[in-house]
């Protein structure tokens, strides 16, 4: 059996690595000259770490990573408490976007990868799938995995009518400042007032990232730095912000990157007879439950263990969509109840709902070796 995955971002390449791993003849392509991943720290929960353990390169993600809680506070610096979820309800791994793609793309075989090279149309039939490629070049495979992200051309071609859309007034600023210059002695996720939520996370290599986002916020005006300490100053009591304005500060402007963000619509189909959709691809979501990457690790992991050589190719897409559809359908009620939450102590307890149901419901979705 042959695949040709789209998009050599984290799904994409997980994607590739699953079925590698399975037996299966891959191929990723990738438009972008090189292998790079937008955006800076990435939370990895403990389903997404099951897989690549059972990828074999758990090891690999966990020694380029730094363990990390998810707890709020509220502006005056208290913590708002969660009692009726438990600590691993909480934790996650923090890494760089850029090094997991670098070691997910090691992983797959970098002879297995096609860079600067986009997908363009695909042509399926009863038997195979023709892939056409915008350097004029063709490729057939038995099964087309569009992991192409928000603004998937796989997905504009399988479910047209369906393109990403923003999250109304939803932004968010982010950077990861190698050398914070301050003593940190712990991590810190804040909720504070005009719908503002921030933070900083050390990283394994000494490191901070840090993160402000708004819900409803105006149309930014001025600089990313002045943007992000504008948000900064509804996340803390003190008359200058606190440490998160001071890393704002201390960030140069060319590492501070601000994203409206974009959103998929549900969509009533992810398959065809031998087109799938992955990841962002088919679910692209407000970053404010941090769990995207996760689940898109979740969507290749499933996709490994339906597809095999030999395998009924729309048999096993139709139980992949018939087992993603209801459980992003969920993902979606959680994520808007956190989002809606009418004090940060509502908010803190449905996220912790939320990452405690993901947690324990991947379970019903083992990997197989």
């Amino acid at each position: 059996m042959r695949a040709v995955v789209i998009g050599g971002g984290i799904v994409g390449l997980t994607s590739g690595l699953a079925l590698r791993r399975k037996g299966i003849d891959v191929v990723v392509y990738e438009v972008a000259p090189e292998i790079r991943a937008a955006g800076a720290g990435l939370g990895l929960w403990a389903n997404a770490l099951a897989v690549f353990d059972e990828l074999g390169i758990g090891d690999r993600v966990r020694a380029i990573g730094k363990p990390a809680e998810m707890y709020f506070h509220d502006k005056a610096g208290r913590l708002l408490e969660t009692p009726e979820f438990g600590v691993e309800d909480h934790r996650f791994l923090l890494v760089h976007r850029a090094k997991l793609t670098d070691l997910l793309a090691d992983a797959v075989g970098r002879d297995n990868i096609r860079l600067a090279t986009g997908f363009a149309a695909y042509d399926e039939h009863a038997d195979h799938v023709t892939v056409r490629l915008t350097d004029g070049s063709e490729d057939t495979a038995d099964v087309l995995v569009g992991a192409d992200g928000a603004y998937s051309a796989v997905r504009a071609q399988l479910v047209p009518g369906k393109p990403a859309e923003e999250h109304p007034g939803h932004h968010a600023w982010r950077a990861v400042l190698p050398d914070p210059g301050l003593d940190l002695t712990g991590n810190r996720v804040i909720l504070g007032g005009d719908r503002c939520r921030g933070g900083y996370v050390r990283t394994h290599d000494g490191g901070v990232y840090w993160l402000v986002n708004q819900f409803g916020t105006p149309e930014p005006t001025g600089t990313r730095k002045e943007q992000a300490l504008a948000r900064a100053a509804h996340l803390d009591d003190g008359e200058h912000g606190g440490i998160l304005a001071q890393l704002i500060h201390a960030t140069p402007e060319e590492l501070i990157l601000h994203n409206q963000i974009m959103l998929v619509p549900p969509l009533p189909h992810w398959t065809s007879g031998r087109v799938v959709l992955a990841g962002d691809a088919a679910h692209a979501m407000s970053p404010h439950i941090t769990a995207g990457a996760t689940l898109g690790v979740e969507d290749a992991a499933l996709l490994g263990r339906l597809l095999a050589p030999g395998a009924d190719v729309p048999a096993a897409l139709a139980a992949y969509e018939a087992d993603r559809i209801p459980r992003y359908a969920r993902v979606a009620e959680l994520s808007a109840a956190v989002e809606h939450s009418p004090t940060p102590q509502e908010f803190a307890r449905h996220y912790a709902a939320f990452s405690h149901w993901m947690l324990t419901s991947s379970a019903q979705n083992p990997v197989s070796a």
